[in-house]
């Protein structure tokens, strides 16, 4: 025995580390903590998640075991800001499934609300809006005031990122003035909003005077992090009040307090506006630098909006003056890649973004820069091949005239002919049936969907898919699945055919529309530029706007 005791001794003092050092033990001797004593220790460790992960996911064990569904929710939203983002949408679908065994209002709509959040702060916009919807259905059934105005707060976010800043404000000053009473955070949030939307409505002065009374309030409320924000919005505003120098002063003052994880957005709209002021005072070589920066945060973060663009647009004219051929050449690809992205997320921006360059003018401008970087090194090769199609295209050509003249012949009659029925062949709700909708709600569309032919809502430049989603009251997957179901056309199509059936009658019985040009055309059927109108009714009727004007005139003289 007395062989062994130094071993046994050992053996105790190793287990007595490793107990000390378990963290399940010490979420175990958690559990009989209180909630409130749990909440208190979160709180407290708010800024080290090291330390508050013991106490949040005690509180996850005991809600649980307790089969407390309000306090599991509770538990999830906890865990939930102190993860990563990568990490938070798994803790916002735990917060919904949660919530939804709880049969309560408030807990399904703040689980929704706080999943809208997250898709937001990934800048899926279009996900986030419909989760805030969802969110609204519930709390919209509630008296909690604090979630119906944070619903309406988060709406208002994605209507000014729409672009319908007129609403934006007026959502806000509702939130200002509920905020203002009892809500610090959320109170100086939208004062800040509010500052920006003012910009974007062109009221400097209005952008000014708020940003002004949020760093007083900062100063008041005693929350200093919050400055930093509304020095942002007014160093963006004073680029527009041509105060170059004040505000690139502004921007880079705050630069280095914007964390560059959290807050890339507000990190790449920085240093594009100091890129822009120096490219205004004429010096494009100290506005590169910025501007490559936003570039690296489309790169590794995917971040673009459509006034960031331009970013593209100006890397591709100083190379131009500086005769960097390669230069150009990577910039036009990387604009493309930037139209692709907003087309694809963004799809009902892009009618009011006045761009310079548009994508066949960028494709154009790149093959020539291509065929001149390989002319430098074979320009006899090319010199023959284009001889070589050039006489192809001739003789093919001229064969191809004449059966392009009977084959349009034949699509000018039969268009004529086909618009004197229905313009979209549309089932009846009765012959078709979507399961995952309900019926109600589909009908209620079909409805709105009616309403919108009848009245020609779709001569609106504005009619995208994100604003008839806004009027509808309804998502994009919805509206999009109804009218996929209802027209077997996807929504661009759907909205182009509309408008060229409409076109076509007004010129079967207009002569004075048969005299108009093909820009005024684009204007009178709501396209938002001519080559989008020759090409949605070239893709629809096989022939060209132009060969059937002609054919019209020339039938009806």
């Amino acid at each position: 025995m007395k062989c062994n005791l130094p071993v046994l001794l050992l053996l105790f003092i190793i287990k007595s580390l490793t107990a000390q050092n378990n963290p399940n033990r010490i979420r175990d001797s958690l559990t009989f903590k209180s909630y409130e004593y749990l909440d208190d220790r979160i709180y407290e460790y708010k800024n080290d998640s090291l330390k508050a992960s013991p106490y949040l996911y005690a509180y996850l064990n005991k809600a649980k075991k307790e089969k407390n569904h309000e306090e599991t929710v509770n538990a999830y939203q906890n865990i939930l800001h102190e993860s990563p983002m990568n990490l938070r949408l798994k803790y916002a679908d735990s917060m919904v499934m949660a919530a939804a065994k709880s049969k309560s209002n408030e807990l399904i709509g703040s689980a929704f609300l706080s999943k809208g959040i997250v898709y937001y702060s990934q800048k899926n916009y279009v996900k986030a809006y419909d989760y805030y919807i969802k969110a609204n259905e519930s709390i919209s059934k509630t008296e909690n005031e604090y979630l119906i105005y944070k619903t309406k707060y988060h709406i208002a976010q994605i209507k000014y990122y729409l672009g319908f800043y007129d609403e934006a404000i007026s959502l806000f000053n509702e939130c200002l003035a509920y905020f203002k009473k009892n809500q610090e955070r959320p109170y100086l949030n939208s004062l800040h909003s509010l500052s920006v939307c003012y910009n974007k409505v062109g009221d400097y002065s209005r952008c000014s005077q708020t940003n002004t009374l949020g760093l007083a309030e900062c100063e008041r409320l005693k929350i200093p992090e919050m400055e930093f924000f509304f020095k942002h919005s007014e160093g963006i505003n004073q680029y527009f009040l041509n105060n170059y120098y004040t505000s690139i002063q502004m921007l880079q003052e705050v630069l280095p307090h914007l964390n560059a994880m959290t807050e890339f957005a507000n990190v790449s709209i920085a240093n594009f506006y100091i890129g822009k002021n120096y490219w205004k005072l004429q010096l494009p070589a100290k506005a590169v630098p910025y501007f490559k920066k936003v570039e690296k945060a489309f790169i590794e973060k995917g971040y673009i909006r459509p006034d960031l663009r331009e970013v593209f647009e100006l890397m591709i004219k100083y190379y131009k003056k500086e005769n960097n051929l390669k230069s150009q050449l990577y910039y036009m690809d990387q604009l493309l890649k930037a139209d692709s992205v907003l087309t694809d997320n963004n799809r009902y921006l892009m009618g009011k973004i006045h761009k310079q360059y548009d994508t066949k003018e960028i494709l154009l401008e790149k093959e020539k820069i291509q065929q001149q970087l390989v002319k430098e090194k074979y320009y006899d090769v090319i010199l023959i091949s284009v001889v070589v199609v050039l006489f192809s295209a001739v003789i093919y050509g001229t064969y191809n005239h004449f059966e392009t003249k009977k084959r349009n012949k034949i699509k000018f009659d039969l268009l004529l002919e086909k618009n004197e029925n229905s313009s979209i062949q549309k089932q009846s709700p009765e012959k078709f049936e979507i399961t995952d909708i309900a019926q109600e709600t589909v009908q209620q569309i079909i409805r709105h969907l009616e309403k919108f032919e009848r009245d020609k809502k779709f001569l609106h430049k504005e009619a995208t898919l994100a604003a008839l989603t806004v009027r509808f009251n309804t998502n994009s997957k919805y509206l999009s699945k109804v009218i996929y179901h209802r027209s077997g056309k996807h929504f661009a199509d759907y909205i182009n055919d509309l408008k060229i059936d409409y076109l076509v009658e007004l010129l079967r019985n207009s002569s004075a529309h048969r005299n108009y040009s093909i820009s005024s055309l684009a204007e009178e059927a709501g396209f938002t530029s001519t080559p989008r109108l020759t090409n949605a009714f070239r893709s629809k009727t096989g022939i060209s706007l132009s060969y059937f004007l002609k054919k019209l005139r020339k039938e009806n003289s």
